[in-house]
């Protein structure tokens, strides 16, 4: 089992190309602080992992393993790597990590995921995000695509389960107002000082201009400068490591499970492909159900939370079928009936989500995991949940769909 003794996330509201600052300036934050949290030297990290989707376009810098190691002179020499899948870059990068681990190959791993997305403006950013998708075929010489792309997510759930076009408007007025409303506990989020309820998110005016015919603002992740850090560790290393600190091995929470596929790239292939299959996004279905089979649960009535990739509040509507929470075509359910609040059935990101608490692309997957630990080890402060079960889902999703990644986090 690969355990998880801490980590750290630097403030999402930050913008650190207005700082002057260069992206090595995010991860040397996370890096230093997550080690300080955790108690850990430098030297004790055997193996260092970065997540990051386009620093290349950003800000003009690539080779990110690399770039890890100016954080510490005792990180020389020892083995990086960067990873990429778009805004699941983070998810695969803690894949990679814990595969070592349970492979023995070492005993520690430092995960960081980043991206420093504010040194362009919204169009030419939007432009860059459309490398996600098949840039040529979906994405090249179009507005914002991602909206455009994930608006077509939500037209096939109006269509294929008949859901009234209003109705529909309605429950995403209620996810964006959900995020915003829990990223106000939250001391890192992005919008934890912004208004935004359920009837300023149905609205449309010049606060909230439609995006694409299906997406407006209110619906849509934020464009975030960001990095996290976690550590790591094998069963033996975190046994010793819980000994050394006064505490016991079942205090740290897990990896208890995780789940990993990739559909067509093209969302077209996708719907086209899911036509007559009982889930919208098949592949991101079955992500999460090999989460919970290699943890060992039968699903979400065994969870305390989930953390899910909502770029927009079509992927949080979605989510709410893929995790098992309802049937496909009864999503409704959990809105109307309050079960994604935070004293809910099942609270849908305490964080604030990529909506709320913002979205630094590839830092996304490691912040999600990082909150799973801080729920189920009781660290999450105002957006804490009830601990029934100590465990939470965490799902991150690159493209259109195209990549997931899923991990079960807590304990057993």
């Amino acid at each position: 089992m690969v355990r998880i003794l801490g980590g750290y996330q630097t403030d999402f509201a930050r913008n650190w190309t207005r700082e002057g600052k260069h992206i090595v300036a995010p991860m040397k934050e996370a890096i230093t602080s997550c080690l300080e949290s955790v108690r850990m030297d430098a030297s004790e990290v055997d193996t260092i992992h970065v997540g990051n989707f386009a620093a290349e376009l950003y800000a003009m810098q690539g080779h990110l393993g690399a770039m890890a190691v100016e954080a510490d002179v005792k990180f020389r020499g020892k083995p990086t790597a960067r990873h990429e899948a778009a805004c699941a870059s983070g998810g695969i990068a803690l894949l990679a990590a814990s595969a070592e681990l349970e492979a023995k190959r070492y005993k520690t791993a430092l995960v960081v995921g980043v991206e420093q997305m504010k040194t362009v403006n919204a169009e030419q950013g939007g432009d860059y995000l459309g490398t996600a998708s098949w840039y040529e075929l979906e994405a090249k010489g179009k507005d914002f695509p991602f909206p455009r792309l994930f608006g077509q997510l939500g037209n096939e759930y109006v269509r294929r389960f008949d859901i009234p076009a209003e109705d529909y408007m309605d429950y995403q007025a209620y996810l964006a107002a959900l995020m915003f409303r829990n990223a106000r506990n939250n001391p890192r989020a992005q919008t934890r000082e912004w208004a935004m309820d359920r009837q300023h998110a149905r609205a449309e005016d010049k606060f909230n201009m439609r995006i694409s015919p299906e997406i407006k603002l209110s619906d849509c992740s934020q464009v975030t400068d960001g990095a996290v850090a976690l550590v790591l560790a094998s069963e033996e290393y975190a046994a010793e490591y819980a000994r050394k600190h006064g505490i016991t091995l079942s205090e740290i929470p897990a990896l208890l499970g995780w789940g990993h596929t990739t559909a067509p790239i093209q969302l077209t292939d996708k719907l086209a492909e899911s036509r007559g299959h009982k889930y919208v996004l098949p592949h991101g279905r079955t992500a999460v159900t090999q989460a919970y089979a290699r943890a060992g649960i039968s699903g979400p009535e065994q969870l305390d939370a989930y953390e899910y990739h909502d770029c927009f509040t079509t992927t949080a509507y979605a989510s709410i079928d893929l995790v098992g929470l309802t049937e496909p075509g009864e999503n409704q359910r959990a809105i109307e009936q309050g079960w994604l609040e935070m004293d809910g059935k099942l609270p849908l990101n305490p964080s604030g989500g990529l909506i709320g608490c913002g979205h630094p692309v590839g830092a996304t997957g490691v912040r999600q995991v990082l909150d799973g630990y801080k729920l189920t080890s009781g660290q999450a402060g105002d957006y804490q949940v009830h601990r029934k079960n100590n465990r939470v889902l965490t799902v991150n999703i690159g493209g259109s769909g195209t990549t997931t990644v899923a991990f079960v986090v807590g304990k057993r």
